[in-house]
This record gives structure tokens, sequence and C-alpha cells, in this order.
């Protein structure tokens, strides 16, 4: 079998039919959303899976190592982006999906989930992905490599949902910026599905709830 990154698995009920492929964001872990998980009331059984990203210097930390799942060089997160990095992680995140595949979940049944760092990848690889996933969760994140959105983009993607969350107080990744990707991609035909909260660059409890409703309304046979 081919290595996958280490991850925490979380099976929320027995023999699930579901699968989260949850990203942290940059320097954290995949600790960071499992007590997220922990708090949805969901009607089905569900098996979440949080990967660890490799550890990596990144540019804007001074270049201390940390776990990152690409490479910030500027404050302008949109500006310089590590294409390199981004597409590594996309490769990496789509073992988890095969992986998830090879142990009888369909494609369909699988959704991909980040915030910020992590959501960003998530988003970039589920466009992409070949086959429709069962949606995207994007949390206070952006559209990476977006001028390559139109030539790389899956067909099967544009039926796969999208809930972007985004704080409007968010310091690191700007709110207009979290929009403007929103925006591009329903003017794409992407379902995108936009929430804004009085927040800063986290979660609430607010949008966790949202975040349960908009799962619960796609758990299906």
């Amino acid at each position: 079998m081919t290595s996958i990154l280490p991850h925490i698995v979380l099976d929320r009920g027995t023999a699930p039919a579901h699968s989260i492929i949850w990203l942290h964001g940059l320097g954290a872990d995949g600790e960071d959303f499992v007590e997220v998980a922990e708090m949805m009331n969901l009607p089905l059984p569900i098996r979440f899976i949080f990967p660890h990203a490799p550890k990596n210097p990144v540019t804007i930390n001074g270049g201390f190592v940390m776990r990152s799942w690409y490479d910030i060089a500027e404050v302008d997160i949109a500006a310089r982006q590590d294409a390199a990095g981004i597409h590594a992680s996309q490769l990496e995140i789509e073992k988890f999906i095969a992986h998830e595949v090879s142990r009888g979940i369909p494609t369909e049944n699988i959704f991909l989930a980040g915030f910020s760092q992590g959501g960003a990848v998530a988003l970039h690889t589920g466009l992409r992905h070949p086959g429709k996933l069962a949606g995207i969760l994007a949390l206070s994140t952006y559209l990476p490599l977006a001028e390559t959105l139109t030539q790389e983009v899956s067909l099967s993607a544009l039926k796969t949902p999208i809930f972007f969350g985004h704080g409007k107080h968010d310091p690191v990744v700007p709110y207009d910026l979290g929009k403007m990707s929103a925006d591009k991609l329903q003017q794409h035909g992407f379902q995108v599905e936009w929430h804004e909260y009085a927040m800063p660059h986290s979660v609430n409890i607010d949008e966790i709830k949202d975040i349960e409703k908009w799962l619960s309304a796609r758990l299906i046979f």
C-alpha cells in the first residue's frame, strides 16, 4: 500500500459509510479539529481522518520549522504562492482519498475539509479531483493558485457542494480574500454556500452548528 501521512482516525458510530478528511492550519496538527468533530451530532456513522502536515521551514515565520501544507512567503498570502508545495500536498490528500476508496468508501461519500492553509489545500485538491466528492468544507481560507483553475478543474467538481465559512474580523486570511474566492467559484458555476461570522481567524459555535446542519443534509445512503 502507498504510504500516507501520519494521521488521527475518529470513527463516530460503527461501520461508517462516509469519510471526512480534515486538514489543519499552519503550525497546528491533526488534533486541532478532533474536539469539533466530537461536538457534532450527525445522523449517520462517519469516519473523520485528521492528517498531520509534514514539518517544513516557513519563510514568513523566519524559516522556523513547523507543520505546514506549503510555504508562505509574504503577509499577502495570495502573492508568491508556493505552487510546488501546494501540488505536493494535493498528492498526499489524493492518497487519503484512494485509501478510503480501498476501504469501501465510494468517492461520492468522501468529504474534504480544512481550516486556513488546510482549507486552501482541500479546495485545491477537491476542485481537481476527477470524481465527484460528497462536499468540501473551506473554513477561514481562500482559493490558492486561482489562475490555474480554469485549465485544471474537474468537471465532476462542478457537482461537488462547497461550504465556505469565514470570520468578518479575520486578520490572517482577510475576509475580502475569502469572499472573493467564494464569488469566483460561484461565477464558474460551482455550488457554493457562503457563511460569515462575527469572529477572527477561528471557528465558533454558530459555525460548528452550520457545519453540522450542512453535513447532515449530505449524509445519505
